[in-house]
């Protein structure tokens, strides 16, 4: 399972983006396994709203509301690991979006995330050692 993070669907949503093509090259292989943390979702919209326009985020929420990604809801216990991440790590200066990926991404024991935000996700050791996809190819 590969937990996704907001600028890695972004840059699979927007052929402009730098990473568009490396992400499209990545989801080609591993699309399937692809698990979308339900505190990505207004972000991505927002975002993708703003840099892709009302026509592509009319797209991802087709896509979502056809099944086309698999999202994890979460549970109660996600927000409070979250926290504890952010906690860790405040000197990273993580907003709740990115702790509830790395939450999620322990608990379902992810093999990888798919990110872009090398920085912060690089700087922090998880349970399970996921890989940071494409970085770790």
């Amino acid at each position: 399972m590969i937990v996704a993070d907001t600028g890695a669907i972004l840059a699979l949503l927007d052929a402009d983006d730098w990473y568009h093509a490396a992400m499209v090259e990545l989801f080609d292989r591993t699309g399937s396994r692809w698990v979308l943390p339900w505190a990505i979702l207004p972000e991505v919209d927002y975002l993708v709203t703003r840099h892709g326009g009302p026509a592509v985020a009319d797209i991802f929420l087709d896509d979502l509301a056809a099944g086309a990604w698999t999202v994890e809801w979460g549970d109660d216990g996600d927000v409070v690991a979250a926290r504890s991440i952010l906690a860790r790590h405040a000197d990273l200066g993580l907003g709740l979006v990115d702790g509830v990926v790395m939450a999620m991404a322990e608990r379902l024991g992810a093999e990888a995330i798919a990110t872009l935000d090398v920085r912060h996700f690089g700087a922090i050791t998880l349970e399970g050692r996921p890989r940071l996809l494409p970085r770790d190819g």
